[in-house]
């Protein structure tokens, strides 16, 4: 098994701080440990991006918000109005969620010109677009055609959940994903993911993100494994535990 870094993990990490009841001080608290750690970004709701934007100058953590979430079923001139709102503000990536419903029901072009109508404004900003499919809720041969429909759309991220289904980053999810799109298109586990072995059984499964509430506990144990010189990619992602529910 290969050394990795701390600092892989690191810039790994979308802090989430979506929880609904999160504060104004809790926003600025995750700021504050995203920050320390020198994480990717931090994923915030839209009405707190202001307060994000000013608590992460001067540093190299990406400001990220989300596109019709939670269920991915607002219009796509409101994802649109959102997402130019957004982009506006700074945002470095958006997040957003595919419409659940129309997907299900087999309106396949639906969504891809909702995705892609949010990607032309995403990229035009010169933005990263994370697309999100819910997985909870999608049969195998459902995750596989997201996938495709996404990256067809121009996302340039497929992502498995919101945090707020019934499970989230699955590892069986995780390497449909990889295997569903080209090199192009990244994967990211959101869901679960509380301790460092769960973001190592992520990555092993092919993302090369995640988004989790548990920064603080995911890299001090990061620290302290590679101060002991323990920190290794796994040799498969079955050596980790995922939780099959939310953040």
């Amino acid at each position: 098994m290969s050394n990795i870094s701390a600092k892989d993990i690191a810039k790994m990490i979308d802090h989430s701080v979506l929880n609904p009841s999160m504060t104004e001080q809790d926003i600025v608290e995750g700021c504050a440990t995203a920050r320390k750690y020198g994480v990717a970004s931090v994923c915030v709701k839209p009405s707190f991006l202001s307060t994000v934007k000013r608590e992460l100058e001067g540093s190299d953590v990406m400001l990220t918000t989300v596109i019709g979430f939670p269920h991915g079923s607002n219009a796509t001139e409101v994802k649109v109005f959102e997402a130019e709102g957004a982009l506006a503000l700074g945002c470095d990536e958006l997040d957003m969620v595919l419409d659940i419903g129309k997907l299900m029901g087999g309106d396949y072009g639906y969504v891809e010109r909702d995705i892609a109508a949010v990607a032309e404004v995403t990229h035009r900003a010169g933005a990263i677009l994370k697309v999100i499919l819910e997985n909870a809720y999608l049969s195998d041969k459902l995750i596989v055609k997201a996938c495709k429909i996404a990256e067809s759309a121009g996302a340039d991220f497929v992502k498995t959940s919101t945090g707020y289904a019934s499970s989230g980053a699955l590892v069986p999810d995780l390497r449909l994903m990889r295997a569903s799109v080209g090199e192009k298109v990244r994967v990211k586990a959101s869901g679960g993911i509380r301790t460092l072995d769960a973001a190592l059984a992520a990555r092993a499964a092919g993302a090369v993100r995640l988004g989790t509430t548990s920064t603080a506990a995911i890299m001090g144990e990061a620290y302290e494994r590679e101060a002991a010189g323990t920190l290794c990619e796994p040799e498969s992602a079955d050596a980790g535990g995922i939780a099959n529910d939310g953040y």
